[in-house]
């Protein structure tokens, strides 16, 4: 026995045999974001990951994971994936033009918890060379934790300069820099976020050698919008999409979620 096989045992939670691709839905905005629609309460949040349990996995903060762990109890239940970090790079509330980022628990802990993968963000781009080296460091450190307890790492990389370098988010070099560091740190699975066109998130996705999961971003007015972009996405080769807003917060969750679940995996 080894841990190789811990980590294809949860990789394996979290896709469809059939389609081999997941739909994970981010329900972890709270940590970042503060109270927001579609989790304003824990009444609600407990609700809203019942309807949603159609997801492949469900997202969620450390912290969350003693008041939801019933939703994640059963054999039709998502897979546990456990949103490990905090960063203070997008907050919309006493904002930071550049932020900073830390774990809030350990593998061991995430692992006692029944987690089937967690998230890590990767920033890179400071003004500061010195605090890139530690997010490099930080995750490759957490990349060896995870290969050595068999639990998939999903990193999100991201630019440090969005705040004042709004282009980063759509410029196709960066993009591709940072998720090809993401595979090459260790990433099991990287979550981008969409560059608005379907030919660079292409070029994304063909250079990177670990599978990518597309980022759904900020809730869109059109839903016809957010499942084009999916569709999109999916279509370019994306394993899959990590969708939060543009779920939990549209007017009807589980119908929506229905809609991309059959999108992803083309039923």
């Amino acid at each position: 026995m080894d841990s190789r096989t811990g980590k294809k045992i949860r990789m394996g939670r979290l896709f469809d045999p059939v389609s081999n691709r997941s739909l994970i839905l981010a329900y972890s905005h709270g940590v970042l974001m503060g109270a927001s629609k579609g989790m304003r309460t824990l009444a609600d949040m407990r609700h809203g990951l019942d309807a949603m349990r159609r997801a492949n996995g469900l997202m969620i903060a450390p912290g969350m994971v003693k008041y939801l762990e019933d939703q994640f109890i059963g054999k039709d239940r998502p897979s546990l994936v456990i949103h490990m970090d905090w960063q203070s790079y997008s907050r919309g509330i006493i904002p930071y033009e550049e932020g900073s980022v830390i774990e809030l628990a350990t593998v061991e802990d995430l692992l006692r918890a029944g987690a089937d993968a967690l998230m890590t963000y990767l920033y890179i781009g400071h003004r500061d060379p010195e605090k890139e080296k530690l997010e490099i460091e930080r995750n490759a450190r957490l990349a060896r934790h995870c290969d050595q307890l068999g639990l998939p790492l999903i990193i999100e990389p991201r630019s440090a300069r969005e705040k004042y370098e709004p282009d980063d988010k759509s410029d196709v070099a960066v993009m591709s820099l940072y998720c090809r560091m993401s595979a090459e740190i260790g990433a099991d699975l990287v979550k981008c976020i969409y560059p608005g066109d379907a030919s660079k998130m292409q070029q994304i996705i063909e250079e990177c050698p670990a599978p990518v999961m597309v980022a759904g971003g900020a809730k869109k007015d059109n839903l016809d919008d957010a499942l084009k972009m999916a569709k999109d996405c999916i279509d370019a080769g994306a394993a899959g999409l990590m969708f939060g807003r543009n779920i939990y917060q549209s007017d009807d969750p589980e119908t929506t979620l229905d809609a991309f679940i059959n999108i992803v995996h083309q039923q």
